[in-house]
């Protein structure tokens, strides 16, 4: 068994890697500097988007139910992420607290526009919540590697946030265009997950056998800190950063896919 993250907890780890986010920026020597993960971004154009990203998820969560995003004038007022540092930084700020008191508003079970809503997350502002933490955190990270001080994510926010990624992002009713496949995730902190590959989409369950039982043999797995597995599901570590066994095309063919195509 594992300890749930609630919606509290969510909120707030938002603040505390969106505080981290905020003093990596603060601390480089440049706002032009490239980032690493996103050549073609500066740190400012990375801070721009992910701030964007914060109040274009609080403008969503505050209209409710509804069959598409709200329009883009509801998180985007014209003017801008400023280019001075101080004001960019207020900007960041003021970005997450938007984000933080619609939620808090909100509460958890608000019922509110998806883009998941073929795979088993709910389509509500609690799920809004927890899908902020790892992709505030990965960014924390993208930041952080580019003033070159990165830093693993805790096991508090990889554990939550990894399976978030294999029920929210993974999941699919989509058909898998492959052979099927099985393939295992295994986290050194004692967590397993199975994804199932077919022609009747990806399915998702934690891996978890009897005692004394050994799991059906998967066609590929993959094994690491919790982190690692994180930040190679965004694509920020190699595969060759993981403990691997199986048929590496697999691994290739999800990288590829795009299910919403």
């Amino acid at each position: 068994m594992h300890n749930t993250l609630t919606f509290s907890d969510h909120l707030r780890l938002i603040d505390e890697r969106s505080a981290a986010f905020r003093a990596a920026v603060a601390a480089a020597p440049s706002l032009d500097m490239q980032a690493p993960n996103h050549p073609e971004r500066t740190l400012f154009d990375l801070v721009r988007h992910v701030g964007t990203g914060r109040r274009k998820t609080a403008a969503i969560v505050a209209a409710g139910p509804a069959d598409g995003p709200p329009d883009k004038s509801a998180w985007e007022d014209g003017t801008g992420a400023p280019r001075d540092r101080a004001e960019l930084l207020a900007w960041w700020t003021e970005s997450v607290d938007l984000l933080t008191s619609t939620l808090r508003e909100a509460g958890p079970d608000r019922r509110c526009w998806t883009w998941w809503d073929d795979s088993p997350s709910p389509q509500t502002s609690g799920a809004w919540a927890r899908r902020q933490v790892p992709e505030i955190a990965v960014h924390a990270y993208d930041v952080q590697l580019t003033v070159g001080a990165p830093q693993p994510l805790s096991e508090e926010v990889a554990l939550d946030g990894f399976d978030d990624c294999q029920f929210t992002l993974c999941a699919t009713t989509v058909a898998w265009p492959h052979q099927p496949a099985v393939v295992d995730y295994h986290a050194t902190e004692g967590r397993s997950w199975r994804l199932r590959l077919s022609h009747e989409g990806a399915q998702v369950a934690h891996l978890t056998p009897a005692a004394g039982e050994a799991p059906d043999t998967a066609d590929v797995s993959a094994r690491g800190t919790a982190s690692d597995l994180v930040l190679f599901f965004y694509g920020r570590i190699p595969l060759d950063a993981l403990e691997f066994e199986g048929d590496r095309r697999i691994f290739d063919q999800l990288i590829a896919w795009d299910p919403s195509v």
